[in-house]
């Protein structure tokens, strides 16, 4: 999980604190030095942690911190919002073209996932009503136009490549007149990487930029190499010049030194996080939000996103109309597991809760979870139409049958059907239009 390793110890300062009730000046001392080990221990730039510092303590030491009623909260209210400073305040949107046509120049060194990042990247785009095309200018890794074909063809994205020109700046000029005839309005440049920044690289990239005239050139980097990623997007930035960074693994990265140094040590935001592997796990990096996960409080706007994008309305308002006339049947139930996996699994949905980071997560079996959703779906998937259509016709003998057919015991066959019963009763309370509106996160479930 994100940011683990500094959430915890993050967390256990406030608790600190929480158990006083007026703070002194060596409480705050003593916070500030436990903030500070945590940061460096999360593999934060040094001199990022000694301003961070610098900047919260200061602030806590006035008056109206030591006054308060409530010292610790505004200590932790302060320490939430120099996190989001330091992350960039608000979100750094993608920009585009005033003429309708994009070009971005997504560029890294080797390894950090570039070419699947331009098929997320394009799965985003095209869910913001955009038209993306794919460039292969990687002429030197081998099967890099091969792996940008797949990717292309796996995400419905046209992607050009010419596997007998040997050079990447005429490759990406052809692919911008080749985007616009085609009626695409961004075209992702997919450049090759080295295992370190040199000149080479760094000429050959100036050459695509010169005659493609991005409108943004993004970084990709891997958050799971710390510093090395914001030396890298250091260097990048001075050599070439980049608009913004795409941070891939993040979600694997329990540190979380780059995300928290990168936009200090380069000027330079985070427009988006990678955040699994599926083609549609990039997000918007918002700074607010990752502050608000990493001393957790949960990201719930991040969640209820994610469940207006599993949430089909058509099917939303057929599933109300079932649950009025009481017609909630298990092929409905088995639905609902599918919209859970749609807005990334349980582990992702636990993770934005309020509360459900650090400590806590680990007394959350989040496998047995998934593993108890799959025995599910392979229960009533061996039932008949008729039993998925109508519960109330599963007899003993049926049950039995049915435990038989996906190879678990008949117990488990009992506690499904006493789980959807509970599940309807609920799910029927929350039929109305009134209570579904003010009840958002009951959306998609």
């Amino acid at each position: 999980m994100a940011f683990e390793g500094l959430s915890e110890k993050l967390q256990g300062v406030f608790k600190k604190l929480k158990g006083k009730g007026v703070l002194t000046e060596a409480d705050i001392d003593e916070a500030m030095r436990e903030v500070k080990l945590a940061l460096l221990e999360a593999d934060v730039n040094f001199k990022v942690v000694k301003e961070f510092v610098a900047a919260v303590k200061e602030k806590a030491m006035g008056e109206e911190v030591l006054s308060s009623l409530t010292p610790s909260q505004q200590v932790i209210k302060l320490v939430n919002a120099q996190l989001v400073e330091l992350m960039g305040g608000a979100g750094s949107k993608l920009t585009y073209s005033p003429k309708g046509f994009t070009v971005l120049l997504m560029a890294g060194l080797q390894g950090t996932g570039k070419t699947t990042t331009c098929g997320k990247l394009a799965v985003w785009l095209r869910k913001n009503g955009k038209q993306p095309m794919l460039a292969a200018c990687d002429v030197y890794r081998p099967a890099a136009i091969d792996q940008l074909e797949i990717v292309g063809r796996s995400i419905d994205v046209p992607v050009f490549s010419d596997r007998n020109c040997k050079d990447p700046a005429e490759i990406a000029e052809r692919a911008c007149r080749e985007a616009e005839k085609k009626g695409c309005n961004v075209l992702l440049l997919d450049t090759s990487g080295r295992l370190h920044i040199d000149e080479e690289l760094m000429e050959e990239l100036a050459e695509i930029k010169k005659r493609t005239k991005p409108h943004e050139i993004l970084l990709v980097v891997d958050a799971m190499t710390g510093q090395d990623a914001v030396n890298a997007a250091k260097g990048f930035d001075e050599k070439l010049g980049i608009d913004g960074i795409i941070m891939t693994k993040l979600d694997g990265d329990t540190r979380g030194g780059a995300a928290l140094s990168a936009r200090a040590v380069t000027g330079k935001p985070i427009k988006f996080a990678g955040m699994g592997e599926k083609m549609d796990a990039l997000e918007p990096f918002h700074p607010e939000r990752m502050a608000s996960r990493i001393l957790g409080m949960g990201d719930m706007l991040s969640f209820i996103e994610k469940a207006q994008e599993a949430y089909d309305e058509e099917q939303a308002a057929q599933l109300e109309k079932k649950l009025r006339k009481n017609q909630f049947t298990l092929e409905d139930y088995l639905e609902q597991f599918g919209q859970i996996r749609n807005m990334g699994g349980l582990s992702k949905m636990l993770d934005m809760l309020p509360g459900m980071n650090g400590a806590r997560m680990k007394d959350v079996d989040v496998d047995q979870g998934e593993k108890e959703f799959r025995h599910m779906e392979a229960i009533i998937l061996s039932m008949t139409k008729e039993e998925r259509q109508d519960p109330s016709v599963l007899n003993a003998s049926r049950r039995k049958r049915i435990a038989a057919g996906c190879g678990l015991p008949v117990s488990k066959v009992n506690n499904l059907i006493r789980k959807y019963e509970e599940t309807k009763k609920l799910m029927k309370q929350y039929s109305k239009p009134s209570k579904m509106k003010r009840n958002p996160m009951f959306r998609g479930f």
